[in-house]
């Protein structure tokens, strides 16, 4: 038998994993779906309106994250292009060696990576904040055999945000000269790139656009080879037909959040701040990340003696979307390899990201429902 109890009206509390649609971007897909169908190499008139919508989705792209046009390419997705510029990057390292320098943080998808790539991961330690430090960086980065480093702009799961300018500072300071892969996938759109990286990936769904759609982006004059077989397309850093569409799309709905951003972001931390303080109230949890130097619409908590998946399952009977376990492996509800790094707790944690539409109404609500939901689950378990 189903419960036939009405639910509450959903309140969608987990941005992180991917942001409701821009309306600019549902406006432009629509009206881009009549011009952008054929294939941007053929030479035909068809094919030239949809190179010129290409063209400038990737001019957008550029003005918008500060890079030039021809630094941009349009791929799969975010992780793709996570994969994409590390690959490229260490093809193009290989007479230096295989031995690829990060934090112990970093999402799952770099760290698959390495692994198809049998490259030996050197990882840093961090603090309980989440962050890498300079000096260790540095040390590590100088043995023989580095090909690269890689870092996040942000942390996906607790939003700190890791010092990428002073660690690559570190790092030349010390004498080294390898290239950084820089994860901006949880930043992108929200704040500017960090200064310092050679390649960078991020994901146009974290911002608004359209899913399926990354962004990676090679700086000119960086050694990157392609490490997948090759393709006759328009960029020779991808393969496929390219989503035309879709990439107008996610240009246009970053155009649109970088015009808001301001506003959006004091709004989201000042209504982060309000969760982070409910939160911390709740007898036995433990608010993890920087309160200050963070994402402004991320906020992660444990909860001791309670499973992740309870309370996910629990809040969303009251209507509240939010994640559970790894920001990367979510899915599998695995303990988060981001919060063992950081020394917190790795059970009962819940991730909760507003997006750009989430209200003060529904932030009162859920920080009203959350101790409730706290204590019915550990009188269940007889706590």
């Amino acid at each position: 038998m189903t419960d036939s109890a009405p639910r509450p009206a959903a309140t969608y509390l987990d941005a992180a994993s991917g942001e409701p649609l821009h309306p600019t971007a549902r406006e432009v897909v629509l009206a881009a779906l009549e011009r952008g169908y054929a294939d941007p190499r053929r030479l035909h008139g068809p094919a030239r309106d949809a190179r010129l919508l290409l063209d400038n989705a990737r001019a957008v792209v550029a003005e918008c994250l500060g890079v030039r046009a021809d630094e941009v390419s349009f791929t799969a997705s975010g992780t793709d292009a996570v994969h994409r510029g590390l690959l490229g990057l260490l093809r193009a390292r290989a007479r230096s060696g295989d031995r690829v320098v990060l934090p112990r943080v970093e999402h799952s998808s770099v760290l698959h990576a390495l692994e198809w790539a049998g490259a030996s991961a050197e990882t840093l330690e961090v603090d309980r904040l989440g962050r890498a430090d300079p000096a260790a960086l540095a040390a590590a980065a100088s043995a023989p055999g580095t090909a690269l480093v890689a870092l996040q702009s942000a942390n996906h799961e607790v939003g700190t945000r890791q010092p990428v300018a002073g660690l690559v500072a570190a790092l030349r300071a010390g004498g080294s000269d390898v290239p950084v892969f820089v994860d901006a996938r949880a930043s992108a759109g929200r704040e500017d790139l960090p200064p310092g990286w050679d390649v960078a990936a991020a994901s146009a769904h974290l911002w608004g656009g359209p899913a399926g759609v990354g962004v990676l982006l090679v700086r000119h004059g960086t050694g990157w080879v392609s490490p997948f077989p090759a393709d006759d397309r328009v960029d020779e850093r991808t393969a496929g037909f390219e989503n035309v569409p879709a990439a107008l799309a996610a240009a246009a709905a970053l155009r649109a959040v970088v015009a808001e951003r301001a506003e959006v972001d004091a709004r989201q931390r000042r209504l982060v701040d309000r969760i982070r303080a409910a939160a911390a109230a709740v007898p036995d949890t433990e608010v993890v990340g920087d309160p200050e130097d963070r994402l402004a619409h991320l906020v992660t908590f444990s909860c001791l003696y309670l499973d992740g998946e309870a309370l996910v399952t629990a809040l969303d009977r009251r209507g509240f979307g939010v994640a559970s376990g790894s920001a990367c492996t979510a899915s599998t509800l695995e303990p988060s390899h981001v919060l063992a790094a950081m020394g917190a707790l790795t059970h009962g944690n819940v991730r909760v990201s507003l997006t750009a539409a989430t209200t003060e109404d529904e932030v009162e609500r859920f920080v009203a429902a959350l101790p409730e939901v706290v204590a019915d689950l550990r009188a269940e378990v007889g706590l």
